[in-house]
């Protein structure tokens, strides 16, 4: 993987969100550059840190998208889905397959060194979201800093998080709820189009779905079903790993729309972006259907993780710097 574009891309995609306005770049208290005196280097050290990760396991970057999202969908985002220990959030159901884990802690060390208790676990994580973005192909954005840490991790609290067989009136109830509106959803759900989910979490749509016709779930497309099949035996594996966005699965492009409007979104909570009439047109708009005012995929999933990014954000005095990120101080 070339880095020498990520500076181009970074100021680009900065520009764009800034002249679109203020409040896409900060938020409750968080902005742009709150390290720029106390620990310059953060940012450098942390795309250092997820670059160096990737090459070796490309896996990481998807991993730790979904992680910052998880994190962030749980008590806001405060770096609590890192804390170790039984009946935290990281050993709850939705997060046992998380990934990445490895990336903060090197990071995190690598600052603890270079500034002593002044970057939080929190930020790291947001910051590595963005660049497992910039590695795989994506646009940057200016990431708003300044969260601290929470001291508090349960896995009862993780419940809630969306699912992947959420209708879209479900999957819209829960974005609300955190201040994210429709175009939200679909932007962030794009982020899809990196990463693989297990056999477990979408066969049932494989295989006796329905009555009627090949018995699999009627909005994946008939041509498509053996694939799934093959791939996933009624009564094969169930941890093996699919890619959700089918021929472009470890690169962060807008391909994955066009697998939903193909009738091969993996997971039924993605297909029915599709199927449902009220979230349709935006996935048209990310796909640039003529006849349709167009949405940049990167420049809006960027709009709308810096959104996500400030949601019940820590700041101030509440909350701690972690020494470590898998331990309450």
């Amino acid at each position: 993987m070339e880095f020498s574009c990520y500076s181009q891309r970074f100021v680009l995609v900065s520009l764009l969100l800034a002249v679109a306005g203020g409040v896409l770049v900060e938020g409750q208290g968080t902005r742009v550059g709150f390290y720029s005196a106390s620990c310059p280097r953060v940012e450098s050290i942390v795309r250092s840190a997820v670059q160096s990760h990737f090459r070796s396991d490309p896996t990481v970057a998807p991993g730790l998208l979904r992680m910052h999202f998880h994190d962030c969908f749980v008590n806001g985002c405060d770096g609590s889905i890192l804390i170790d220990g039984a009946g935290t959030e990281k050993t709850a159901p939705p997060n046992l397959l998380l990934r990445g884990y490895e990336v903060i802690d090197d990071a995190k060390t690598q600052l603890e060194a270079a500034c002593p208790g002044v970057v939080s676990c929190a930020d790291i994580l947001a910051l590595a979201a963005r660049d497992s973005v910039v590695v795989s192909g994506g646009a940057s954005w200016a990431v708003p800093t300044g969260r601290r840490d929470g001291t508090v991790s349960q896995a009862s609290d993780a419940a809630n998080l969306p699912g992947f067989r959420d209708s879209v009136d479900l999957q819209k109830q829960k974005f609300a709820a955190k201040g994210l509106n429709t175009q939200d959803l679909v932007a962030l759900v794009g982020g899809h189009t990196i990463g693989t989910s297990a056999c477990q979490f979408f066969r049932y749509r494989l295989y006796n779905f329905t009555t009627t016709g090949n018995g699999a779930d009627p909005s994946i497309a008939t041509s498509f079903v053996p694939r799934l099949q093959a791939l996933c035996p009624q009564n094969g594996d169930g941890s093996r790993r699919i890619g959700l966005d089918t021929g472009s699965v470890n690169r962060f492009d807008n391909s994955f729309f066009a697998n939903l409007r193909d009738g091969k979104g993996i997971l039924e909570s993605d297909q029915s972006l599709w199927t449902d009439a009220s979230t349709r047109n935006l996935v048209q708009r990310f796909l640039g259907i003529r006849g349709l005012l167009g949405l940049t995929f990167n420049i809006e999933f960027g709009r709308s993780m810096v959104k996500m990014s400030n949601i019940e954000v820590k700041t101030g005095t509440v909350g701690e710097i972690r020494r470590v990120c898998s331990k309450v101080n």
